[in-house]
């Protein structure tokens, strides 16, 4: 029989963190239940990253808690999500770079990932997109769908949440506006 102290106690009852560019970022199988020590924090944890973490050093488990707090980026001096990644980050606040590279949960993609900015802020990453997903929203994402690189009649007709063409789907966090990042395998 397991011995729980006061400090694990306090630990399994703690609300998960929230990641203001990454609101479903515990649905994106991005996150794995699996008891741990968090390499960054020393705290047991019930909750390991297993997304993209660029450094030099590659701990081997982060908590949702040190990538929101920051504490893992300023450990191993990473970032989940590159900073030169971040769709026209000469007009975006350095602050807000800095909470989309260092202090968000990365996805997973075929490629490096891309993230969409808008209102000068970076969005947030709602999840993975299919054609079915994009089809009630053809208005708003028009202009990502027709200036991406690929033939916009492909991207509607196969577009993929998983297959070799996935579609990233993105929301405006000041207003709403939804944006399409595509990449192909």
């Amino acid at each position: 029989m397991a011995i729980l102290t006061e400090r694990t106690v306090k630990t399994e009852k703690m609300e998960l963190p929230k990641f203001k560019y990454s609101p479903n970022a515990y649905e994106l199988d991005i996150f794995e239940n699996v008891e741990g020590v968090c390499s960054v924090c020393n705290e047991n944890r019930q909750v390991k990253y297993t997304s993209s973490f660029y450094s030099v050093e590659e701990p081997e488990y982060i908590c949702p808690w040190c990538i929101a707090d920051g504490q893992a980026s300023e450990k191993y001096e990473g970032e989940f999500n590159d900073y030169e990644g971040i769709e026209n980050s000469e007009n975006i606040e350095k602050e807000l770079l800095l909470q989309a590279s260092e202090r968000t949960p990365s996805y997973t993609s075929w490629q490096q990932e891309v993230w969409l900015t808008h209102c000068n802020e970076p969005c947030a990453f709602i999840g993975y997109a299919d054609t079915k997903t994009i089809e009630p929203l053809m208005e708003e994402l028009n202009d990502d769908i027709e200036n991406n690189g690929y033939d916009p009649d492909f991207i509607k007709s196969s577009l993929t949440k998983d297959g070799s063409l996935v579609g990233y789907l993105f929301q405006c966090v000041k207003c709403s506006q939804h944006r399409l990042h595509v990449d192909c395998d």
